[in-house]
């Protein structure tokens, strides 16, 4: 038999989630000394907000890349409806492919690479794995990293809808698409948020 590893939770002490202060137990859901952080030994509730948060970004998963992201209005054509993807195809077709690339990446794979891979994690909790934890840990650190990235599209949008404002000649607009694609980054930068990882070693230490 193997002596469990000391850590914080059994030595009676707390972290500080912001500033990483070591305080005691006893001072959970009070401030922190050092920067006014409340202290928490687990995010509350953590495992429902998260998969609560998850199934609306996949609800807002669909309208956001099936709805148009931009309406663009000249004075020769009609107004040309453009969807992320159609964004993408269009960069790639005129050989733009490392635009098209990086949009897909950014604004296609990785929201839906996050949810995947939150949905994993929780059900890896729910179902009570003890399976490569540290690999666990590690995949929501990814996870948790590479989510600011999907507003890359969102800030393309904004440039765009800004710069090309020309009256009756042309005109951009953000469509319907963009308010959805919107909500679903928050929505799955949120979920990573609210997902505790220490949740995942908190098992390993149950059954040791």
């Amino acid at each position: 038999m193997t002596t469990p590893p000391l850590t914080a939770r059994t030595a009676g002490l707390i972290s500080c989630p912001r500033c990483h202060l070591l305080n005691p137990v006893a001072a959970e859901s009070t401030p922190c000394p050092r920067c006014g952080t409340e202290l928490l030994s687990r995010k509350a509730n953590s495992l429902t907000r998260c998969w609560a948060l998850v199934i609306a970004s996949f609800i807002l998963y669909l309208p956001a890349n099936l709805l148009p992201i931009t309406i663009t209005t000249t004075i020769a054509h009609p107004p040309h409806c453009d969807t992320i993807m159609s964004g993408v195809i269009y960069f790639f077709q005129t050989g733009s492919w490392h635009i098209a690339l990086i949009i897909f990446v950014a604004s296609i794979f990785v929201p839906l690479m996050k949810m995947v891979f939150l949905t994993f994690l929780l059900l890896s909790l729910q179902l009570g794995w003890r399976w490569r934890p540290l690999e666990r840990t590690r995949l929501y650190r990814i996870t948790e990293m590479v989510g600011r990235w999907s507003m890359v599209d969102v800030y393309v949008v904004t440039i765009l809808v800004s710069l090309v404002k020309l009256g009756s000649w042309a005109n951009i607009d953000a469509g319907p698409g963009a308010i959805y694609f919107s909500a679903l980054v928050i929505m799955t930068m949120m979920a990573a948020e609210s997902f505790d990882p220490r949740l995942i070693w908190d098992q390993m230490e149950e059954c040791q």
